[in-house]
């Protein structure tokens, strides 16, 4: 966990770039990426020299050019010169370099470099980020989980959602969905619809927890590398994925630019678990939809066409966690009834976990809710557990203060636990529902469909006793008018 202090640190550099013109919080965690990922090359290198001349073997392969040009692109080179020096080698020679370094190294964040910007303004404020940034890892950030904490606290900076309807899940609620399917180190992960890769990262966290004593070598591989996969349409994402990835030990993820839906994802069966929340209130052109989704529901909503993909993706047994707005749940189109039906006839839907709609303030008041299903292609669906998640530990305003209220730790409890809900009844905060009772509903999975409210009998007065009252109190009211009359004729 970060320090108070180092939080507030992230925030002096944050400021320093606001008052160098930056304001848009994507364009300074882009640049901030960039000088992090410069650091982190010099720091690579600085371990390989360190283990040649300690074990006196083979020269490693190097990253930077041997040149005196190219060792005076290193960060340890380069920081502690004249602003206007240090400004003019990272503008013309850093950047240009690590744009240019696609399959030069492993790192997945490279492959994403080439249409990528400087964008800081002045020598100043580079020179003010760098000594931020050197100040940071030097003296707080003590290794690779605090990098990812670091990293994770200015991604959280990004309070804006674009404008096909993506947004950053909140951390607590990406760590409650992976910890209802809890992964394993064996399985293969992927989120279709990436972002700033936070699920994947979740995931990560959650398999380090539980796992890291008795992971194998063979699984520490997996891990590093084809257990996380991630895409998107947007580069600038896929930057920050790749870097938000490689701060957390996976170095070889499967990250790629991929429209999801589209005729260009041929990808089926691949996956054992998805862990998604899928773009809202988009539309694509039909022309570029996968016809195998349009088989399951024939329309442009991402929404729908994201729960198709993700049956698609996963093998036979592969489970799903993911996040969609109400409409998906109730939605009476016949686009909105297949989905459904197919969720629910020829696999296996276990939960609808409905949210508050304030889980996604400030940028976005959208009522949301978990799906969670496993795909069998033969059914399986007996019942639906169904939970009416009313708080999640912060106010549900634009602050998103810290509260008491919080249900994730129930939900927890209970989801791993559903033979203790069985009879439960529909007037309680969880409960099961019958399959039928969904068909005869038109597939309908809105919680309040079947949730039963309890009205407490409230006993009124007779109407002549109320009358009697009001009387008594006009009587009232006309007695201290005349005591104001009174007093004002005095």
């Amino acid at each position: 966990m970060l320090t108070g202090e180092v939080r507030n640190k992230v925030d002096k550099i944050w400021s320093d770039i606001w008052a160098g013109g930056i304001t848009n919080p994507l364009t300074v965690i882009e640049q901030l990426t960039y000088l992090m990922f410069i650091r982190s090359l010099d720091e690579k290198e600085l371990e390989n020299e360190s283990f040649e001349a300690l074990s006196g073997g083979e020269a490693m392969p190097k990253i930077f050019p041997q040149d005196e040009a190219g060792q005076s692109m290193r960060w340890s080179k380069f920081k502690t010169k004249d602003s206007r020096i240090i400004f003019d080698i990272v503008g013309t020679k850093v950047f240009p370099f690590i744009k240019e370094m696609n399959g030069a190294t492993t790192s997945a964040f490279s492959r994403y470099m080439q249409d990528a910007m400087f964008l800081v303004p002045t020598p100043q404020v580079l020179q003010k980020i760098i000594t931020g940034l050197d100040e940071l890892y030097e003296h707080d950030i003590k290794d690779l989980d605090m990098q990812g904490d670091l990293y994770e606290y200015m991604l959280g900076k990004l309070s804006s959602a674009g404008q096909n309807g993506q947004f950053r899940t909140p951390k607590h609620i990406r760590d409650m969905m992976v910890r209802l399917l809890a992964p394993t180190p064996n399985d293969k992960i992927c989120d279709p619809a990436c972002g700033t890769a936070g699920f994947l990262v979740s995931a990560s966290e959650y398999v380090r927890e539980n796992f890291e004593a008795e992971m194998t070598g063979e699984q520490w591989e997996h891990f590093a590398g084809e257990m996380f996969s991630g895409f998107d349409t947007d580069r600038t994402m896929l930057r920050l994925s790749a870097m938000n990835l490689m701060l957390h030990s996976i170095t070889h993820p499967h990250i790629d630019y991929v429209d999801s839906v589209s005729k260009q994802n041929h990808t089926v069966s691949a996956y054992d678990i998805v862990l998604a929340n899928p773009p809202f209130t988009g539309t694509v052109d039909s022309e570029s939809i996968h016809d195998n989704l349009r088989a399951v529901c024939d329309t442009k909503k991402t929404e729908l066409l994201f729960v198709a993909l993700f049956l698609r993706i996963l093998r036979k047994g592969g489970r799903c966690a993911c996040i969609v707005p109400d409409g998906v749940l109730f939605g009476s189109t016949k686009a909105h009834k297949s989905l459904r039906k197919e969720l629910v006839e020829n696999h296996q839907l276990q939960a609808v976990i409905s949210m508050p709609s304030g889980v996604f303030k400030p940028y976005a008041g959208v009522s949301t809710a978990i799906l969670i299903f496993t795909k069998t292609g033969a059914g399986g669906t007996d019942k639906v557990w169904f939970y009416d998640m009313k708080a999640d530990g912060f106010s549900l305003d634009d602050k998103r203060s810290a509260v008491e209220a919080n249900d994730i730790p129930d939900i927890l409890a209970r989801f791993h636990n559903l033979e203790g809900e069985v009879d439960r009844k529909p007037t309680e905060q969880s409960f099961f529902v019958d399959k039928s009772a969904i068909e005869a509903n038109d597939y309908d999975l809105s919680i309040n469909r079947y949730k039963e409210v309890v009205y407490e009998k409230v006993e009124y007065d007779a109407p002549a006793v109320i009358i009697n009252r009001l009387d008594q109190l006009n009587l009232d009211i006309a007695s201290k008018m005349e005591e104001l009359r009174g007093l004002l004729g005095e």
